[in-house]
């Protein structure tokens, strides 16, 4: 099993979550999950011990915003095609992807990460540079990563490609 899928899993993502995800209202909205979780952390500032019931509501957010809205009427969005491709990229150790989709999802999600680490530092030390350019890296990196997504689910749609 993927660390991708082991971390779907524990968000108990099923086939109906994913169905709802796939709505462009919930791929988008889910943009604000860092930026709100920044926010929460940098709130002990402003109001001391309570910054975790920010932080618990940030979570929920995360949690609940995959489940909030109704599945697509179509499957024609970019968001839409980006969450079905991720869809099959967590399945990649049960059904391969093609070799041009191998290498690249990878490195994104490692500079991903990179941000949020970075960001966790910034918000740690209360050091906007570090928070913000955390954010933008993670972000940027993540859109990458789901126009690669929806690259794998069109041609998993249409055939093309070969693993």
């Amino acid at each position: 099993m993927t660390l991708e899928r082991r971390i779907a899993a524990a968000f108990r993502m099923d086939d109906a979550t994913w169905a709802r995800h796939a709505n462009p209202w919930s791929g988008w909205t889910r943009l604000t999950a860092l930026p709100l979780l920044a926010l929460a952390g940098w709130s002990r500032v402003w109001i001391g011990g309570w910054w975790l019931l920010a932080l618990a509501a940030a979570l929920a957010w995360i949690w609940f915003n995959p489940r909030l809205f109704p599945p697509p009427a179509r499957q024609d969005a970019w968001m839409t095609r980006g969450v079905l491709g991720e869809r099959l990229w967590l399945a990649r150790d049960t059904r391969p992807v093609p070799s041009h989709h191998r290498l690249l999802p990878n490195i994104l999600s490692a500079i991903a990460g990179a941000g949020v680490l970075l960001a966790i530092l910034g918000v740690t030390l209360l050091s906007i540079w570090p928070t913000v350019m955390g954010i933008v890296v993670a972000m940027l990196a993540k859109l990458w990563f789901l126009d690669r997504m929806a690259w794998l689910h069109a041609e998993a749609a249409t055939g093309a490609g070969s693993p």
